[in-house]
């Protein structure tokens, strides 16, 4: 999976490959596993192959704000404590039972010297990455909650099936029972 998702940016070499299959470990998550918490540097860059996790923090009043998730074919991390290897004021939980492939730092700096194929591949994940953040906060400034609702609606149909509302509704930044509301005005809407 790890591989067909490299390819499908800049092929691998057979070399490359090996290389990859050398770094990466796989890991399993139980619901509510935590990937990271608070306080912790982030060891890895992580890939999921099967299940979903949510990025968050948590504010001195105790609410949980969602900042990312990450489902199939899709990379979480904490970058500012994994590039700079210090703790992370961010959680990264499994929301489902999950399988994922990992790579820890300096392993992903070898494969970035050795292997610069790797370097151009995760420049563009990290680049779309930053494309899909630019996104959120011009939603987030800018949109109704409405519009928020419905942009989460398209650019993630199937997480609006996989996530409870509570999710949703900390990850746009509104209430789980004004969420309930735009979700009924919706579907009044002729």
């Amino acid at each position: 999976m790890l591989i067909s998702f490299f390819s499908s940016i800049f092929p691998l070499t057979k070399e490359s490959v090996v290389a990859a299959e050398q770094v990466f470990k796989q890991r399993t998550f139980k619901r509510k596993g935590f990937l990271l918490q608070e306080g912790d540097v982030c060891r890895f860059y992580t890939f999921v192959i099967s299940g979903c996790f949510k990025m968050y923090v948590v504010d001195q009043n105790g609410v949980e704000h969602n900042l990312q998730f990450a489902v199939e074919n899709e990379w979480i991390a904490d970058f500012q404590s994994f590039y700079d290897q210090k703790p992370s004021k961010m959680f990264i939980e499994a929301v489902e039972p999950a399988t994922v492939l990992q790579i820890e730092h300096k392993d992903l700096l070898y494969l970035y010297t050795h292997f610069p194929i790797f370097d151009r591949n995760f420049r563009i994940v990290i680049e779309r990455k930053y494309i899909e953040l630019q996104e959120r906060v011009l939603h987030n400034i800018s949109f109704t909650a409405d519009e928020r609702y419905l942009a989460f609606q398209q650019r993630y149909p199937a997480l609006i099936q996989r996530l409870p509302g509570t999710q949703i509704a900390s990850y746009l930044g509104i209430t789980s029972e004004f969420l309930s509301k735009v979700k009924k005005k919706m579907l009044n809407k002729p």
